[in-house]
């Protein structure tokens, strides 16, 4: 069953990449660039599909029209990196669909050794992209959680993600010893100022390639349900404009950072790291199209995954002015 999904990714990719050149006009090395990949493997996969009968005077497929889509969202966000996976039809959260291309593309990156460091957040669609990976080995690597621990009922908590990336790479994976957010900005100072923290807040402002989830402003986003934010706390936020979440930093719907008393108790990468880093979204599913759209407007992000329901749904709100 591994090799059935490794020939269908494979085979996936190289759609991708005959569309990109033919179908999008893009020469081999920016499809390369655009799909991660080196220049040889372009050639490769551009080949490839060639010789599968996917390249004819339409493409064959969903997989066509979700590379499609990935060329528009690229175009209309400035994205050097973008895939958009088909429907499983999956209530809720598309958790495998995301899951399963994420895994894909983190087990790309690592087996590039592009990075020394790779950045990781939190949240279930990242603990599924860990989940579904293959075990790749790289002790060369070393992986560093972007914010403070999360709750204990919390369902992803991000000590098992990044428990988990060590098990399945045998790379050294660091987490941050602090909370996601402080009690008071006092506190945080404290926080931040005690034995080996400094060292990993270094380390994950530093990474190379940040691989992060995307959070709503909603009063029933996780992190509100699960106590880790206070109610009073989420709707200074959305009465301040806010949309959507990356590492704890709120955004409104024109990508503008909102700033709150609970940006103050932050325990995360700041935004000055953020702004000079690669960062990589891996997000979708209905309830988290206008926080997508939001993050996305930041233009903090060079990369998304994400559902093709999404992808449309973004592409929509921008066609109708948001």
């Amino acid at each position: 069953m591994g090799q059935s999904f490794k020939h269908d990714d494979e085979l996936s990719l190289a759609t991708r990449a005959a569309w990109l050149h033919f179908g999008g006009g893009l020469s081999q090395t920016d499809v390369a660039k655009r799909l991660g990949v080196t220049k040889v493997k372009a050639h490769r996969l551009i080949n490839r599909a060639n010789q599968e009968g996917i390249i004819k005077i339409s493409f064959d497929g969903e997989i066509a029209e979700c590379a499609a889509l990935e060329m528009k969202l690229s175009e209309t966000y400035n994205l050097s990196y973008c895939e958009v996976v088909p429907d499983l039809d999956e209530p809720g959260l598309p958790l495998r669909a995301l899951g399963l291309a994420g895994s894909n593309f983190l087990s790309r990156e690592i087996l590039s050794r592009t990075n020394d460091v790779i950045g990781v957040g939190n949240g279930r669609t990242l603990a599924s992209c860990v989940r579904l990976m293959a075990t790749t080995a790289s002790k060369d690597i070393k992986f560093v959680s972007l914010m403070g621990g999360l709750t204990r009922n919390f369902a992803a908590n991000p000590h098992d993600v990044m428990h988990r990336l060590a098990e399945k790479t045998g790379a050294e994976a660091y987490f941050m010893p602090v909370p996601f957010f402080a009690n008071t900005a006092d506190d945080r100072r404290v926080m931040l100022e005690q034995r080996g923290v400094p060292e990993v807040t270094d380390m994950a402002a530093a990474a190379g390639l940040k691989i992060v989830g995307i959070g709503t402003a909603d009063m029933t986003s996780q992190t509100v349900t699960a106590g880790f934010i206070e109610k009073q706390a989420m709707q200074e936020v959305r009465d301040r404009g806010g949309v959507g979440e990356l590492v704890g930093h709120f955004f409104d719907a024109q990508g503008k950072y909102v700033n709150t008393e609970l940006s103050d108790r932050t325990l995360s990468v700041r935004m000055e790291a953020l702004e000079k880093s690669r960062i990589v979204a891996v997000a979708g599913g209905e309830e988290k199209t206008r926080a997508i759209g939001s993050v996305l407007m930041s233009g903090l992000l060079d990369g998304l995954i994400t559902d093709e329901r999404s992808a449309r749904a973004l592409l929509h709100s921008i066609s109708k002015g948001g």
